[in-house]
């Protein structure tokens, strides 16, 4: 044991390579979830970003249930095989971000509004499910009401005819009260 580096027995070389494949494999399998399980998958450029500007972007994501991971683009290639986005593959080449959302809206959005506020940050293109989204693509989905804002809308068009059956099934019943109440103010009249 040559200063206490190498396993016993072992090859420090082979032992090393062991890690780094397995390190390798469980990259790709994470990967491979995000991309299976992903509403909209963004690609991006970030060459000459900051820290503080990738934290503001992961802050950013975080903020709208999305999530930000740079990945080696070999690894994000074998994670792809298969995959209804398999189609970004073309994108991945270069200094590229992932940016992800199980909302098909969400990761669209906080891209563009990072880039708006960020020129070194160039959206390269994206995917939605198998849809393949180019630049254009990537701005018209992050213009889309947002999974939540949709929900929100639904219920306010159900909850206005519902207040309006409510007040249409109790104005009845208010008038009938007001007839009974002037008809026995006539009766103890007469």
């Amino acid at each position: 044991m040559e200063g206490g580096k190498t396993e016993p027995g072992g090859n420090p070389q082979i032992w090393s390579e062991t890690v780094d494949r397995a390190q390798k494999e469980k990259v790709v399998d994470e990967l491979g979830q995000i991309f299976e399980s992903s509403g909209v998958v963004v690609v991006a450029h970030y060459t000459g970003l900051t820290v503080a500007e990738m934290q503001d972007l992961r802050a950013r994501a975080r903020a709208a249930e999305a999530s930000v991971r740079v990945a080696k683009n070999r690894l994000a290639k074998i994670a792809l095989e298969g995959k209804p986005c398999a189609s970004i593959a073309d994108f991945l080449s270069g200094m590229t971000v992932l940016t992800f959302s199980e909302d098909p809206v969400a990761a669209a959005k906080v891209a563009e509004d990072f880039a708006k506020d960020n020129k070194k940050f160039e959206i390269l293109g994206g995917a939605m499910g198998s849809t393949a989204l180019d630049r254009a693509g990537v701005e018209a989905t992050s213009k889309l009401p947002s999974r939540d804002e949709l929900i929100a809308t639904i219920a306010g068009m159900i909850g206005a005819p519902a207040s309006n059956i409510a007040g249409a099934i109790g104005a009845p019943a208010s008038n009938i009260a007001s007839i009974l109440s002037t008809i026995e103010e006539r009766a103890e009249a007469a």
